[in-house]
C-alpha cells in the first residue's frame, strides 16, 4: 500500500504560477500520493503577525517527509524562503531544490542547503522525494 508524501514547497508568492504548475506536475504522476501543506495564495495565514506566521509555518514544515524549494536566483532574495529552508535544516528534513523550468542559475543559498538538486522533470523530482523522504529515513 502506498502512503502519501507529505510535501512542503517553498517558493515565491511573486511566482506562484511555478507553484501551481509544480503541484499539477506531482498530482499528475500516476502512483504518488501527495499532500501539500505549504501556505498558498489560495489557503494563506490570514495574519500581518510575523512570529505568529513564522510559528504557523515551523508548524507545517515539521509535518513534511521532504522540503521542495523553488531553486532560481530569486529564491536568495526571499526572506522567507530563507527562513522555510533554515527551518527544515533544523528539523532535519531534506531539502530538494527544484530548477524552475526554462532556467539554469540557481540560488547559491539553496544550493548550500540542499541535499539534491534536480531539474523540471517529474521522475527527476519524485525519484528524490522518494529517495530522501524523511518517512524512508525514519524507516516507516
Amino acid at each position: 500500500m502506498a502512503h502519501n508524501y507529505n510535501l512542503y514547497i517553498s517558493h515565491s508568492w511573486k511566482k506562484n504560477n511555478e507553484l501551481i504548475r509544480l503541484r499539477n506536475l506531482l498530482e499528475d504522476r500516476a502512483y504518488f500520493p501527495v499532500e501539500f501543506l505549504e501556505a498558498s495564495p489560495d489557503q494563506p495565514i490570514n495574519s500581518m503577525n510575523e512570529s505568529y506566521i513564522r510559528k504557523r509555518l515551523a508548524l507545517k514544515i515539521s509535518k513534511a517527509d521532504v522540503l521542495l524549494v523553488m531553486a532560481g536566483v530569486y529564491a536568495t532574495t526571499s526572506d522567507w524562503i530563507t527562513f522555510e529552508m533554515q527551518v527544515a535544516h533544523s528539523l532535519g528534513i531534506p531539502i530538494i531544490g527544484v530548477i524552475p523550468w526554462g532556467q539554469s542559475n540557481i540560488s547559491s543559498m539553496v544550493r548550500s542547503y540542499a541535499v539534491d538538486i534536480v531539474g523540471w522533470n517529474t521522475e527527476s523530482v519524485v525519484k528524490s522525494i522518494r529517495y530522501y523522504s524523511k518517512q524512508k529515513n525514519n524507516g516507516t
